[in-house]
């Protein structure tokens, strides 16, 4: 009786999903039909152009890969019950850290240097949003808010540092000085910026679901998701467990920052992490908290993304139209997972 009534709700759960993504396609079709002089040509390059040639598709490709780590910082953190919303500062915090190291060594080997970049962005990235996970165990503070406010604080921080002590004074950008040329990563689909950071996020996502699901501490992270009172009386330390998480998240999401700026850009600039942190919310929730669900969600965001970037630049609308349909599909699963939610309180009550 229990394995069809999980069976059941995965099914429910897979179904609401699946009606989610068709009603923002058929959004984005709607508003592509109303504001597009050549709506054929548009569609076509909205869902067709992201294949047609190899820029394209590895481009593509290359948004994903920091929405991996995103989504796989919220899903640790939501599979915990811990909230992390700062995901962009502690993206940005990841890219200032990298972007700092490189400088810091500019004739260092090159991988010698990679690893210690990423390194950095980790604990950076881990002790920012560990600080939230601190105060929620200390004093109790809600973890959303803490997490939030000192992302915007990192934002502004790190702003700081690139339009100031490590600005580029020959690049029209708001930008930091380039990193030596042996810190970038090996292109693996040229023209294209795809990199080697795509193969690590598909170990990455491999990682942190074997950890998650098969390691003695995931196991405990997820009871404590699921239930803290009964964690505590089987003698798991709870508290431990409303910190460590949060490290993990920020790690993630740093490693993300860093893989941005060593693999795509070369430099620190202004924004660069494009709402990457937010993104990963959706990602997550798409997933339903599963690391390896994220890779295939993570391309969802990604092509949503390059398909409104190919119908911009060769039929007649705005770039906006993927934050249009990004939004719908944020909503729309956020209101699924609230109801799924609440209905599993209720029915445990």
């Amino acid at each position: 009786m229990k394995g069809k009534k999980s069976l059941g709700d995965f099914l429910a759960s897979l179904t609401g999903l699946a009606l989610t993504l068709l009603i923002s396609f058929a959004l984005v079709i709607a508003l592509i039909l109303i504001l597009s002089k050549t709506p054929g040509k548009t569609l076509f390059y909205f869902f067709i152009g992201p294949f047609t040639n190899n820029y394209y598709l590895g481009n593509m490709l290359n948004v994903a890969v920091p929405l991996v780590f995103t989504g796989l910082g919220i899903a640790v953190a939501f599979k915990s019950s811990v909230f992390n919303l700062g995901g962009e500062g502690q993206v940005y915090a990841g890219g200032l850290a990298t972007t700092l190291v490189c400088l810091a060594l500019p004739v260092a080997n090159g991988f010698v240097g990679v690893l210690l970049a990423i390194i950095a962005a980790m604990v950076l990235g881990g002790a920012i949003a560990g600080f939230s996970g601190y105060c929620k165990m200390k004093w109790n503070a809600d973890e959303m808010i803490s997490s939030f406010l000192v992302s915007s604080a990192v934002v502004l921080i790190v702003n700081y540092f690139i339009t100031g002590p490590l600005q580029d004074p020959h690049n029209n950008m708001l930008a930091s000085l380039p990193l030596a040329h042996q810190y970038s990563l090996l292109k693996l689909f040229p023209p294209s910026k795809l990199n080697l950071s795509a193969l690590f996020a598909i170990v990455m996502a491999v990682l942190v679901f074997f950890f998650m699901n098969r390691s003695h501490i995931g196991y405990e992270m997820r009871m404590c998701g699921l239930n803290r009172e009964f964690s505590r009386y089987g003698g798991i330390n709870v508290s431990k467990y409303l910190v460590l998480p949060m490290i993990l998240s920020g790690a993630l999401h740093g490693i993300g920052g860093g893989l941005m700026v060593l693999g795509t850009y070369g430099v620190l600039y202004e924004g660069f992490s494009a709402g990457m942190g937010w993104n990963g919310i959706a990602v997550a929730l798409i997933a339903k908290n599963n690391p390896l669900g994220v890779l295939p969600a993570a391309l969802l965001f990604a092509y949503l993304d390059a398909g409104a970037k190919a119908a911009m630049l060769s039929g007649d609308v705005t770039f906006e139209i993927a934050s249009i349909a990004q939004s719908f599909i944020f909503y729309l699963v956020t209101a699924q997972a609230l109801y799924s939610l609440v209905h599993r309180r209720r029915r445990a009550a």
